[in-house]
Parts: structure tokens; C-alpha cells; sequence
């Protein structure tokens, strides 16, 4: 038995079931354990895996909130109750507030602790439980230090690997098949500051593109009044027909997000979250990126004409898509379930 845990919002969650899928294909049992309140207590009654919820608080890197702290202590104990239960030979944590009190649990009882990292920088509760893991998983090169490096390894992050080609993707969305596609992307939630900002800059594009904008389901109903013809708005988009379908996207910075336009060679123009909401770390991804010629950054929206504009030479796009191929994550699921095997 393999416990994967992680969740809180999709980039840590969607990546978690790519492995535990990897793993039971292979033969291996395999329970998933998310929080409470999080995104997988949507997804995961759906998943077909089994699952349990605990509660989990939120660390702060800001403030000591006394709620968050207590509900830490509530999830540390009912993660060691499910420890107990099921008897792991490994647990995989992939980040993120949600994953913290089974991982904790699992390295103080002594089973296999290996931690995923898909940000260009360690988030903060996988710098505590670094310390602990018997392995580093990373989706990026990090510099570490040497204790810690000793340990890591480069495995990518797992994403669901499915393509469609472009014309079915866009009749499956309900697009037309033949016409260029713009996707819009804030996130498994949606971004207020793109839909605030983007469908007016957009609609000139219109005349010639269609743009795929997923808003998040909580701004799905004030957000329907923007739509135009050719202007496609929805709550939520299933991933692989979304990327199938784009030629060039306009995200936010989160890893999964980049790392799926790797793997469908989409070019991205990135608006990461301000440095103070992230700690940096989507500045960091975007970074990533683009220092290596497989994306574009936004620094402010005045430079925004000009950074589309470049996105919409075909040139520019087909040399992004060539630097993309050298960073697509095809495989990840499968080497992190390698080093699951060789902690066993």
C-alpha cells in the first residue's frame, strides 16, 4: 500500500492522482488522503481510487492565525489514525497545506516519506519536509543544499498525458474547428485579475481568433454577460481538450499549468500572482520558462500589446513550441513511481 497525499487546490492535487493512477496501473494499492474544504473533496468521490479526508491548516507565512494551527493539530491526528489503518509502505506527498499532516505523521512513524516539489522554488511546507523524506522529487532543477541535493532528484511534473488533434478538441468544446485559438487560463479556480483585464484586450483578436476563457465556476454567472461571438466563456475546462485546442494560452504562473503547455507545446504569455500572495514561486515558473526561450512574462499589464503581439507572429510561436519540446514532463508520473519503488 502507497498513500499519496496533497490537495488544497489543483496543482497540487491533479498531479497527486496522475501518480496513484501510475501506480495502480502497475500493480500497486494505492489510497489517496486530501483535506477537508479542499478541491479534492469535489474530485476525488469521482476519481475511482480509494480516499480518505483530514482536516488541514493553512501555514502562514505572514501570520500565526490560532485556527489554521489548531486544525494542523486536528489533521496530525487523524493523519496518524489513517497511518495506522493502512499501513503504508511509502507515502508520497506532493505539497501544499492539504499534505503536511499525513507526511509529518508518516516521517515521525517511520514509514518512507518521499516529497514531490513542482514549483522552481521549495514552498513552505515542503522546506520542513525536506528534512525528513527519504527522497526530493523535483519538477524542476533546484539549487539545494548539499544535504538536500544528495537526496534529489529531477523527475518533472506528472501531468495527464492526453491529446486530442486540434479540430477534435475545439467540436468537442463546442469551438469552431478550423479557426485559431486563444485559451485563457487562471488556474483549476479561475483568476480575477485576467477576467477582469483580458476580455476587452482580447476582443480586437476576433475578427480572426476565438478565444477558450475558463473563469472559475465562482465567476462563471458575472462573467457570462462578456461573452461575444467567438468569445467562449466557461466556469471550467477538462485540461487536455483545453490545450488541445490553443494555439498560444495566457495563464497565471502555477507549475501545472506551464508544465501542461510543455507537454502540448503551447506558447504561453505568463501574468504570475504578485510576488507577496505566492512568496514568488509563480514568478519563479514563469522565470523558468522564460529564460529558456519557452514562454513570455508580463511584468505589467502597459506592456501587454506588445507582449501579445509577439505571441501572435507564427515565428515567434514555432520557436517557443521547438524550446517547449526540451521541457515537456512526458514520463514523470511514471520515474516518480520508479522512486517510489526503489524508497519500498
Amino acid at each position: 500500500m502507497v498513500i499519496v497525499t496533497g490537495g488544497g487546490t489543483g496543482g497540487h492535487l491533479y498531479p497527486g492522482l496522475a501518480v496513484a493512477r501510475a501506480l495502480r496501473d502497475c500493480g500497486q494499492a494505492v489510497a489517496y488522503v486530501g483535506a477537508y474544504g479542499g478541491l479534492e473533496e469535489r474530485v476525488l468521490p469521482s476519481s475511482g481510487l480509494p480516499y480518505r479526508l483530514i482536516p488541514a491548516g493553512k501555514l502562514s507565512r505572514d501570520a500565526l492565525r490560532p485556527a489554521e494551527g489548531f486544525r494542523v493539530l486536528r489533521g496530525l491526528g487523524a493523519a496518524r489514525q489513517v497511518l495506522r489503518q493502512l499501513r503504508p509502505r511509502a507515502v508520497l506527498s506532493m505539497g501544499g497545506y492539504a499534505g503536511f499532516p499525513l507526511a509529518w505523521m508518516a516521517a515521525l512513524e517511520g514509514v518512507p516519506l518521499v516529497i514531490h516539489e513542482q514549483n522552481a522554488r521549495l514552498g513552505l511546507a515542503n522546506r520542513v519536509l525536506a528534512q525528513l523524506a527519504r527522497r526530493v522529487a523535483l519538477a524542476t532543477p533546484l539549487a539545494l543544499p548539499p544535504h538536500l541535493a544528495a537526496k534529489s532528484q529531477v523527475v518533472g511534473y506528472p501531468v495527464r498525458e492526453e491529446r486530442y488533434s486540434p479540430e477534435e478538441a475545439r467540436l468537442r468544446l463546442g469551438l469552431d474547428p478550423h479557426r485559431p485559438t486563444l485559451l485563457v487560463l487562471g488556474g483549476s479556480q479561475g483568476s480575477l485579475e485576467l477576467n477582469r483585464e483580458l476580455p476587452e484586450r482580447l476582443y480586437p483578436l476576433l475578427s480572426h481568433w476565438q478565444v477558450l476563457h475558463q473563469c472559475g465556476l465562482r465567476w462563471e454567472a458575472e462573467m457570462k454577460p462578456r461573452e461575444k461571438p467567438h468569445y467562449h466563456i466557461r466556469g471550467y475546462v477538462e485540461g487536455p481538450l483545453a490545450w488541445s485546442a490553443a494555439d498560444l494560452a495566457i495563464t497565471r504562473g502555477g507549475a501545472g499549468t506551464l508544465a501542461e503547455a510543455a507537454y502540448h507545446r503551447v506558447p504561453v504569455l505568463g501574468v504570475p500572482l504578485p510576488r507577496h500572495l505566492d512568496g514568488g514561486a509563480q514568478w519563479a515558473n514563469v522565470g523558468f520558462y522564460a529564460e529558456r526561450g519557452a514562454a513570455r512574462r508580463l511584468a505589467s499589464w502597459g506592456d501587454f500589446e506588445r507582449e501579445l503581439n509577439a505571441l501572435l507572429e507564427p515565428s515567434t510561436r514555432e520557436q517557443i513550441r521547438a524550446r517547449l519540446e526540451g521541457l515537456s514532463p512526458a514520463g514523470a508520473a511514471r520515474r516518480l513511481v520508479q522512486v517510489l519503488l526503489e524508497v519500498m
